[in-house]
């Protein structure tokens, strides 16, 4: 253990691929002579098909085939995409609604398929699409977040698929009666776009026998499963690959309805089929972030503590529940409900209501950010009215490190924490002495300077189990994973770490990834799992490869197996002159015929999570004149427990908190009554460029984790957990004197102007 405590901060190998242009991404993955498929999408959010003529679409120039719903069931696929319901308070568990892979009978947001085109051509299927007739007879579209109106599903009449309760109501009915003081706010989370960097993708290929499908995508398995039941083939007849992948951010985890009717017509055709969207197909599709209010409360003792938290949030699903929305935003909020204060008794009540907008379920939307954010705000709030510094109000509600492990109320257990050690380390950071003298000079110059602090926590999420194989090849060695890159430098981290355990030269280790014919099964990326959970079976598999080649070396080193040591670089003996390298014991078992020693493949489960958790400040200044928000300065410290690559890391950071200062300060999808989506393009939604973020200072406080062997806490959200609602509070720092009670994200220069303009139009009056 001693090698991967020195925590290397190595550059990322892949990276000379990438930046010289070697990257193979899904379009540059398709097949030779593939043909291409466009997507016909509904142009209402609401509305009866009343008649869908495709022949003339059928009969144009270049067209090789069109898909609709109808077509799909001659062939006899009749399932929908699938979802994970939630129970509601009462107990009961709704029947999810069904979402078609092809509209059927109805549509329900702008943008939902209705049938493919399949063509010689990428301008020939667009032509074609042209001339489909798609006869809707308009219904009203329902986009209030809140139970009611016309109802999308007849099994639904009040719009209204959950209403998840959790924790003890009543004990915290009873603490908000003793309290000596309570807070309340309303927070607005906004709706936000992921806005990958390379759009989704896929292409299919039928040899007569097995299926081929190759994808981008964060975990080639889920899709293999369901590929084969929605498509009524064999699970060994369907081979899914992820080439290199242009970001995922959760969106890409979850089922598309383009990727079965891309496979679905390489089948009938027989020949291979490609499929990319462009970035308003992207804005119009993908599965979004975000979108839910949250009425919260809290109650405190005369001494400024907690006693009790209540939450009523609902939040917006879209119109349809694949995969994990339900999921998502209902009991994953509670992993981390309670942040990190000791909070003794408190209730989450949320409701999730379906409208005519594209779904949320992707990872941006997971639960934990929403929770961080709406807690932290809370906290902020709570220490304005209370009369209390801010860091002070957390030092005084700290779980404290003779508490852990804690059961929280929300029925997680954080297994270890020093939260205020590393708050203390983010005011050294962060300068927060200087604050003061900053503001004033901001002020001097007729600016207004504000201070946010976010401390939060978060889950590792997905599956705990993972599978590796690790192959020993001539002089070096591959390690097939289970996870999948979506650009944040596993090809470094999982070599760097193989070579740290096995003495392999890292330039000898060879990745592989996104493969489902080469592994045979894992849980991919998504939840900030992918490093803990594939270097732990890492761990495993080379703690098995050390004990058969102790077996095997036993007689040439004429010792008994356990008296063979292994110190990470050579298998050594008392007495004994030969002390070979793995890959020199590999490679005796190969002369010796011993092919069973080359390939081995292990499989792991961690025995609980691990709760990464940090502190994040930033400062704004704020021109009043125009209501511009200038990001002036941000520090994060963070609690990620052992590091294999401290440099990823920052990376990781970096890349999460220009997301979470993109939905603080810009980011926020608009519709308008009818369910037209306005913020179709980046004309009209804006995300972060570089002159938005300031030099962002990283630092780490490790405490580790004791729910696996190496100490490790996922670190891949965190920096986007923590973001916002440290931007958004250094807003309300800054607004607070100018006498604006509620500020709500995103704090463009129009809406930060308005609540000063409306602030001194009611002062007037």
């Amino acid at each position: 253990m001693d090698t991967f405590g020195k925590s290397q901060p190595v550059t990322r190998r892949e990276d000379v691929r990438f930046l010289t242009g070697g990257g193979n991404y899904i379009d540059d993955d398709a097949p030779e002579g593939a043909l291409f498929a466009h997507v016909v999408r509904s142009p209402v959010a609401h509305a009866d098909i009343t008649g869908l003529d495709v022949s003339q679409a059928r009969a144009a120039e270049g067209v090789a085939l069109v898909l609709t719903a109808e077509d799909y069931h001659a062939a006899g696929i009749t399932k929908g995409l699938p979802t994970v319901m939630v129970p509601n308070r009462d107990g009961t568990k709704s029947e999810p609604p069904r979402r078609p892979l092809l509209a059927e009978g109805r549509v329900r947001f702008v943008g939902e398929p209705v049938a493919v085109i399949v063509a010689e051509s990428r301008q020939a299927a667009m032509d074609a699409a042209e001339l489909v007739e798609l006869d809707l007879d308009d219904r009203p579209a329902h986009m209030a977040l809140e139970a009611g109106g016309e109802p999308l599903f007849d099994s639904f009449e009040n719009n209204r698929i959950f209403d998840f309760g959790l924790g003890d109501a009543d004990a915290t009915d009873a603490a908000f009666a003793t309290a000596a003081r309570t807070v309340r706010l309303t927070v607005e989370n906004s709706r936000i776009i992921s806005n990958t960097m390379e759009g989704r993708g896929c292409h299919a290929h039928w040899d007569g026998a097995r299926l081929h499908v190759g994808f981008s995508g964060q975990g080639v398995w889920g899709l293999k499963s369901l590929l084969s039941d929605v498509l009524n083939l064999d699970a060994e007849a369907v081979h899914v690959t992820t080439p290199d992948v242009g970001g995922g951010f959760g969106t890409k985890t979850m089922p598309y309805p383009e990727y079965f009717a891309v496979a679905h017509a390489a089948r009938v055709l027989e020949r291979p089929v490609r499929w990319f969207s462009d970035r308003g197909e992207a804005m119009l599709s993908d599965n979004q972030g975000r979108d839910l209010v949250s009425d919260a409360e809290l109650a405190f003792d005369a001494d400024n503590r907690i006693l009790g938290y209540r939450v009523h949030t609902r939040s917006n699903l879209g119109a349809y529940l694949s995969g994990f929305g339900p999921l998502m935003q209902s009991q994953l909020f509670s992993r981390v409900l309670t942040g990190v204060y000791d909070i003794p008794t408190a209730y989450l009540r949320t409701e999730g209501i379906v409208t005519n907008t594209v779904q949320v379920d992707a990872y941006r939307g997971a639960g934990r950010p929403e929770a961080n954010y709406l807690l932290e705000r809370m906290m902020d709030r709570a220490a304005r009215e209370l009369g209390v510094d801010p860091w002070e109000l957390r030092r005084i509600n700290f779980i404290k490190p003779a508490q852990f492990p804690y059961d929280t109320v929300s029925g997680e257990t954080y297994d270890v924490g020093d939260f205020a050690r590393v708050l203390d380390h983010a005011a050294r950071a962060a300068d927060a002495d200087g604050f003061a003298a900053r503001r004033s000079e901001s002020e001097a110059r007729g600016k207004l300077r504000g201070q946010g602090i976010c401390y939060y926590i978060e889950s590792i999420l997905g599956a705990p189990n993972e599978d590796v194989r690790i192959e020993f090849v001539d002089d070096g060695a591959m390690i097939f994973v289970g996870t999948q890159s979506n650009g944040q430098g596993h090809e470094t981290v999982f070599a760097q770490f193989l070579a740290d355990q096995t003495g392999i030269p890292v330039d000898k280790i060879q990745v592989v990834q996104g493969d489902s014919d080469l592994i045979a099964k894992g849980g991919g990326t998504g939840g900030s799992r992918s490093v803990t959970v594939q270097a732990n079976v890492t761990l495993v598999a080379v703690s098995e490869i050390v004990e058969k080649f102790r077996a095997f070396l036993a007689p040439e080193m004429g010792v008994a197996p356990e008296a063979i040591a292994w110190d990470d670089e050579r298998f050594r003996a008392e007495g004994s002159n030969v002390s070979p390298t793995m890959i020199e014991a590999a490679a005796m078992a190969r002369e010796a015929g011993r092919e069973d020693l080359l390939v081995h493949t292990s499989t792991a489960t961690l025995p609980a999570r691990s709760f990464p958790n940090g502190a994040h400040v930033a400062e704004v200044e704020i021109d009043p004149e125009t209501g511009q928000v200038m990001l002036d300065r941000y520090a994060i410290v963070d609690d990620f427990g052992n590091l294999v690559n401290p440099l990823l890391v920052e990376g990781q950071v970096h890349g999460g908190v220009a997301q979470g200062v993109g939905q603080a300060l810009f980011e926020r999808v608009v519709y308008d009554e009818d369910g037209q989506l306005l913020t179709a393009s980046f004309m009209d939604y804006a995300i972060p460029r570089a002159d938005n973020l300031p030099m962002i200072a990283f630092e780490t406080e490790p405490v580790p984790s004791t729910a696996n062997q190496l100490g490790m806490k996922g670190c891949g959200e965190a920096g986007t957990v923590g973001a916002i609602a440290a931007t958004a509070n250094a807003v309300q720092d800054a607004l607070w004197d100018r006498g604006v009670r509620q500020a709500d994200i995103p704090f463009t220069p129009m809406r930060v102007w308005q609540m000063l303009s409306d602030v001194e139009d009611a002062a007037a009056a």
